[in-house]
């Protein structure tokens, strides 16, 4: 029987600025279809449609690639797996939104050896226990939507688009298939069933 792979406090002293290599790949994506309805309003759709070729993009793209700790996740905190040598194997990083009593999700990720074996739903499961420790309302996180693989993920996990934002990276978000979707996680919700 194998051992199971412990999930450990990482503190700010000695992971701050730990590179999270996070990677997205993926064979689909989820197209924006936005028409204006004069000034009656918008029609939006959302629609998983398959990519022509694999769509890939890596923290190399980016003027701010992801890391832990970063200056302006204020009151962040970082859980992960660490092996035997030391090496970051996944983590997860919440931070607090105290004007909107929210957590939020800042970093997510599994090193591709370990995923698959329930990892990232028990990180999850930490942050949930956290925002429910501080009687947080809801969770929230940012996906993109190319990375139809995580977003899957976390609609098993009980999130739900909750807004997008179609310029958050580039002024050709859309185009380039990488819209910032947001994601929310509510504990309770009136009016709903």
């Amino acid at each position: 029987m194998s051992k199971e792979i412990e999930i450990v406090a990482l503190p700010k002293e000695k992971w701050k600025g730990t590179p999270i290599p996070l990677v997205t790949r993926s064979d689909s994506y989820y197209d924006l279809e936005i028409e204006p309805l004069d000034q009656k309003g918008y029609t939006i759709k959302i629609v998983k449609k398959p990519s022509e070729q694999e769509i890939v993009h890596t923290p190399e793209e980016y003027d701010f690639p992801d890391s832990l700790y970063q200056d302006h996740w204020e009151n962040a905190e970082a859980y992960g797996v660490v092996s035997d040598e030391g090496k970051l194997l996944a983590c997860i990083e919440v931070c607090p939104e105290e004007w909107a009593n929210r957590l939020m999700v800042t970093e997510l990720w599994v090193t591709d050896e370990l995923q698959g074996q329930g990892l990232g739903k028990r990180l999850m499961d930490k942050a949930k226990e956290i925002a429910k420790k501080q009687g947080r309302r809801t969770i929230t996180l940012e996906t993109q939507s190319c990375n139809t693989k995580a977003i899957g993920f976390y609609l098993h996990q009980g999130f739900e688009l909750i807004g997008f934002d179609t310029c958050c990276y580039t002024n050709a978000d859309i185009e380039r298939r990488e819209v910032r979707f947001n994601l929310g996680y509510f504990f309770h919700r009136e009016g709903r069933r």
